[in-house]
């Protein structure tokens, strides 16, 4: 019987709260192996008892806290420590260095490149976006899927989901509604990677010819 894929997550959250999106890849790897079929071998915060170590807590999942240095031994000893074939960054805050881009993905709450880079994230990325919205220079945002390398949203996208931008939005109206979408998509955009139907080939995502073609119209790396 085939092994299921090892995910380690990292995510920051808060002191107070986050981890949603971890939680759900939990929920969906433990009932629904046709969205996820995977295994979530621990969860990484570098908040230690914040929202996602609570969470850790109520799904049995085990933590670690990571204070940093946050340079390539750490991380490499994060991965070994929970002896993991991918890691998901899923609302980690930190650049990420020394792992393996084919095997290292992360959700970036906007679409890319147009929105990312240092500075890009949580409610200042989501400002950014309405103000462009208000200056008539973009219809939406969204959240973009990406293989991650040592510089900030700069990875190899592999999915972009467009998100409408209403005119009453607030950052924190915006910012809910795509989490909702982010939350949706994770595990599947996961599950494809971890098992081997989206891969890294030098600097671009390939699919595999298998995946439906109306699905496929999303992964385009320039839709959005």
């Amino acid at each position: 019987m085939r092994t299921k894929p090892k995910i380690l997550v990292l995510a920051s959250g808060t002191k107070d709260s986050g981890g949603s999106g971890f939680e759900e890849m939990v929920q969906q790897s433990r009932t629904n192996p046709a969205v996820l079929n995977a295994e979530i071998v621990g969860v990484v915060s570098n908040h230690q008892s914040g929202g996602v170590f609570k969470r850790a807590k109520k799904l049995g999942i085990p933590f670690k806290y990571f204070p940093g240095p946050f340079e390539k031994t750490g991380y490499q000893n994060l991965v070994k420590k929970f002896q993991a074939d991918y890691v998901m960054c899923s609302g980690w805050l930190k650049l990420v260095k020394g792992l393996n881009p084919a095997k290292t993905i992360n959700i970036h709450p906007a679409l890319l490149p147009e929105f990312g880079g240092p500075g890009m994230y949580g409610r200042h990325v989501h400002e950014a976006a309405i103000k462009s919205f208000k200056e008539r220079k973009i219809k939406q945002s969204g959240f973009t899927i990406h293989f991650v390398t040592e510089k900030y949203d700069e990875g190899p996208i592999i999915f972009k989901l467009p998100v409408l931008i209403r005119s009453s939005d607030t950052a924190i109206a915006l910012s809910e509604r795509i989490n909702e979408k982010e939350r949706a998509w994770q595990s599947f955009i996961l599950n494809l990677v971890v098992n081997g139907k989206i891969k890294l080939k030098g600097n671009k995502a390939v699919y595999s010819g298998d995946i439906a073609p109306a699905i496929l119209e999303f992964f385009r790396p320039g839709r959005g």
